[in-house]
């Protein structure tokens, strides 16, 4: 598994910039409309699952952990294209189905962290993730769909993940040497 996520540190990355870009958006326009706020968001989850699914396809053997890989990606793709299709669905639903993904994602980030508990030292990041993950989505559910506490729930969740995966990209990378195989330092 090391060996996996040693090759494919720069989609973790990728999508910790993604995060990072979102919070960036949403600190530079802080004034526009909760729906505004929704569609970029719908974009990150749009392209996180995009990226989540093509890590998943990279790997060759099937499993359970592969799975809910899958699982994750194609529910953050439903949440961003539902995001675009129907923008005029109330904000309240639309709060609701982020929260759903972001939970769900959350829970498997945390699954494949205690998978790989054995395999690498830092897999606490991923697990850090996922429960920043499932702690925004509970907090979206009960911010009442507030714009201001939607704002802050989720710059300060794009920040912390963005960050979070950043961090865990940079150690799968120097978990591996340049040939491709795992090296024997922590990670």
């Amino acid at each position: 598994m090391l060996g996996l996520l040693g090759r494919n540190w720069w989609l973790v990355a990728l999508r910790g910039i993604c995060a990072l870009v979102l919070a960036v958006l949403i600190f530079v326009w802080p004034s526009r409309t909760l729906l505004a706020l929704i569609l970029l968001f719908g974009a990150y989850t749009l392209i996180d699952g995009l990226l989540t699914l093509v890590a998943a396809f990279r790997h060759g053997r099937q499993g359970r952990r592969r799975s809910s890989v899958i699982v994750e990606g194609l529910l953050g793709i439903v949440a961003g294209i539902l995001t675009f299709v129907i923008p005029g669905v109330s904000a309240q639903f639309i709060l609701v189905l982020l929260s759903a993904w972001a939970i769900t994602s959350g829970v498997s980030e945390i699954r494949s962290a205690v998978h790989l508990r054995h395999e690498i030292i830092g897999e606490w990041l991923l697990a850090a993730g996922g429960i920043v993950s499932v702690l925004f989505g509970l907090l979206l559910l009960v911010s009442g769909g507030s714009l201001l506490v939607v704002v802050v729930l989720l710059s300060g969740y794009a920040w912390i993940f963005g960050l979070l995966l950043l961090a865990l990209a940079v150690r799968l990378k120097l978990a591996v040497n340049t040939d491709g195989r795992a090296s024997n330092g922590s990670v």
